[in-house]
């Protein structure tokens, strides 16, 4: 691959790219960029063509790129081009001004600001809940051996868990139990909150753990349901307008939006480009990336330096990436400056 090759494949991405026809050598001779014949062009086109980088629809038709071509363009063609304005950085930099988002809400707002940007599907992934410490664990009796647990962690995060149990507890218990929770929980954080501890808590409460040990398993259930991470997903209606996409496969895709979880959690550096037609391994494998013709472009996000989710985009294979991924890399690098100035009392 010589530094001509590279510019005739950027050149067919880059004009396949506007126009959405297959591109013949004539017009890469036509560019001013372009130095040479309209028949040295074919000769690099043929030789892109069997290295996998290009293809052709027809047999009298020019050349679109395949996934490999877009990967080359994207790794090796596109370091020298121009990022975000400092105009186009201000306007994003606006959607952020209130102090009060929290890691929630500013996620929230990246998916919706992405989406109307780039035209496309923007998602998420949140992995914050592992940086929230537990502030407060309440148990309510609600009705005849009812009891609600409340759990409520430093990020404003609350969820609550109904156990029944055999038999009702007394005054005594539950004053035991609050206290308790207090002196080994209160402050914890929650990816501490391992099937060890809680063993360790039920053979902690001693007299008490056949009346209270149902509560403890009900509290690491509802410890597993607040970790779980929460897929955010804005813009399907950009997909559905495409009409690059098949309307069943975003259907199906909307209908099953959790597939994707695995594929925004994977750990990696910088911006990563995944395509539907691309050979997926490991725990990306799922065969229900469903939208066929499509590429998704996953940024991280990080607190601290530690990962704190994923933050993507879903459009067409035919997508303007010299355009979308500036924007993607602005706004995981805001959302991860933005959660790691955060401190633990301002999210409480």
């Amino acid at each position: 691959m010589d530094d001509r090759k590279l510019r005739i494949l950027a050149a067919v991405v880059d004009e396949y790219v506007t126009t959405g026809e297959p591109v013949g050598s004539k017009t890469i001779a036509a560019l001013p960029d372009i130095h040479v014949s309209a028949a040295t062009i074919r000769n690099d086109m043929a030789m892109l063509e069997q290295l996998g980088l290009l293809e052709q629809p027809h047999t009298s038709a020019g050349r679109i790129p395949t996934f490999q071509g877009y990967k080359v363009y994207i790794e090796r063609c596109m370091s020298g081009r121009t990022g975000l304005s400092d105009d186009e950085r201000a306007r994003i930099d606006s959607i952020f001004d209130d102090p009060s988002m929290t890691a929630d809400t500013l996620i929230q707002s990246a998916t919706t600001a992405l989406a109307e940007i780039t035209k496309c599907a923007a998602v998420a992934v949140n992995a914050m809940p592992q940086f929230s410490v537990i502030s407060k664990v309440e148990v309510i009796p609600t009705g005849k051996r009812l009891y609600v647990i409340l759990l409520i962690t430093s990020a404003g995060s609350i969820k609550n868990k109904a156990c029944r149990l055999e038999f009702d507890l007394n005054d005594e218990q539950l004053a035991f139990f609050k206290q308790f929770l207090t002196e080994h929980l209160h402050g914890i954080s929650l990816s501490d909150l391992s099937p060890e501890l809680f063993e360790q808590l039920v053979t902690a409460m001693g007299a008490y753990m056949v009346s209270l040990g149902p509560l403890v398993q009900g509290l690491f259930e509802l410890s597993r349901d607040m970790m779980r991470q929460e897929l955010t997903v804005n813009g399907t209606r950009n997909l559905l307008t495409c009409g690059e996409l098949e309307t069943q496969d975003i259907v199906e895709f909307m209908e099953h939006q959790d597939v994707i979880v695995p594929l925004l959690s994977d750990t990696f550096s910088g911006i990563h480009v995944m395509f539907s037609d691309e050979p997926r391994q490991g725990a990306a494998a799922s065969p229900t990336f469903v939208i066929g013709n499509s590429s998704m472009i996953v940024g991280r996000l990080q607190k601290d330096g530690q990962d704190a989710g994923g933050l993507g985009i879903i459009g067409p294979m035919r997508l303007d990436y010299a355009r979308v991924i500036p924007y993607l890399e602005y706004f995981t690098e805001k959302i991860s400056r933005l959660i790691s100035e955060k401190k633990e009392d301002d999210d409480a």
